[in-house]
């Protein structure tokens, strides 16, 4: 197969745990887009935690951020599609992260909203690119319009209301972890899987020409989808096990190595 697209997931996939694109894995993007391959970014973050990454690889295609809820031009800035939380959900989930006493952070406009500031909400900036705005009033939160919500707080707190949350949100109402302490929640129309399809639909490119490469149970959706889908070697089991391959880590140049093996077929 001679794959055209390929996305990649940004925490724990494009950047090392040192928060950096390795040298090698840079050369191999840079290579897979002079051979005409289209190298986008399928993330969680908004487009401000991107714009480093679009710049430093040079990127021009649609960038997929908010899980899927917001599709931007690289060039341009402008948003090609966007979908958020109907109302109701998104005050209910507000509603019971404030009642948890969690760490809350609400997206609303492209602006970071927040419960409190703390370590939490801390690091966080430093990912999003964006300054927290404590909010008081979730009536007013909601009103300007929510693209997603996220609880952050310890990892066995995250996955205890993981469990239990199903029957306390709609149907209509995402929810996954994109990192072990991020419990993150959409619309559930919104996937990296229908971001992609909106992509290929737009660049005249099918499913089967795409590789899709992520680490988190948020990407799971775009590598079922993708003609190949590759999970990283720190990825999660669950992830793991539904994907077509699982390459290298994250500290190891797992992206490289894709790219070598199925794009430019170990011209390296």
């Amino acid at each position: 197969m001679q794959y055209k697209l390929i996305t990649l997931d940004i925490d724990g996939t494009l950047i090392n745990s040192e928060g950096i694109i390795t040298d090698e894995t840079a050369k191999a993007i840079w290579r897979c887009r002079d051979a005409g391959v289209v190298v986008t970014i399928s993330t969680g973050r908004p487009i401000q935690g991107v714009r480093n990454f679009i710049e430093e690889l040079g990127l021009d295609a649609p960038i997929i951020t908010y899980n899927g809820a917001m599709i931007v031009d690289a060039v341009t800035g402008d948003i090609l599609s966007e979908q958020g939380m109907m109302r109701q959900d998104a005050e209910n989930v507000l509603r019971l992260g404030l009642e948890r006493d969690t760490t809350v952070i609400a997206w609303s406009d492209n602006k970071l909203y927040v419960n409190k500031i703390n370590g939490h909400v801390d690091s966080y900036k430093k990912l999003s690119g964006e300054e927290p705005v404590v909010f008081t009033d979730i009536t007013d939160i909601v009103g300007r319009g929510v693209t997603k919500i996220i609880w952050i707080d310890d990892v066995d707190r995250i996955e205890a209301w993981k469990k239990g949350i199903k029957d306390m949100v709609n149907d209509s109402v995402t929810y996954c972890t994109s990192q072990p302490h991020f419990l993150e929640f959409f619309s559930s129309s919104v996937s990296k899987a229908a971001a992609l399809e909106f992509i290929g639909r737009r660049l005249g490119i099918r499913r089967e020409e795409m590789i899709a490469i992520g680490d988190g149970y948020n990407d799971l959706s775009m590598i079922e989808y993708a003609g190949l889908g590759v999970a990283m070697g720190n990825a999660a089991d669950g992830v793991k096990a539904k994907a077509d391959y699982v390459t290298a880590s994250n500290d190891e140049n797992g992206v490289a190595k894709v790219i070598y093996r199925f794009v430019l077929k170990n011209e390296n």
